[in-house]
Order: C-alpha cells, then structure tokens, then sequence
C-alpha cells in the first residue's frame, strides 16, 4: 500500500493540473521545478509530495 495523500496536498495538486496540466510532464524532477514557478510552498517535503502526485496524475491521464 501506498502513502495517504492529505486533502490539502489533493487540493493543491488538483487546482495546479487543472490550470496548468499541459505544462506538467511525465518526469518528477522536470514536475519540481515547474511547481516553484506557479506556487510558493512553505517546504520542499510539500513541494516534492505535490510533484510526485502531480507526475502521477500526468501518467494516468496520458493512457
């Protein structure tokens, strides 16, 4: 089993793909660097959740 996603980091995550999605690719440290443009986040353990779930969310939607 994996790790459980908070409502906050789903939140987040979810607004960002909405708005930016195309602009995500399907490379996690590619996904890190795009996040620091768009959002200010108060932790680089927060920022790295959001890209690996952002990551996922792009992988999952190309199929």
């Amino acid at each position: 089993m994996g790790r459980i996603k908070t409502k906050l980091i789903k939140r987040i995550t979810l607004e960002l793909f909405e708005e930016h999605g195309d602009k995500f690719s399907e490379e996690y440290e590619k996904n890190k660097q795009k996040l620091t443009e768009f959002v200010d986040l108060p932790s680089k353990k927060m920022r790295n959740i959001i890209a690996g779930y952002l990551t996922r969310l792009v992988k999952n939607n190309k199929t």
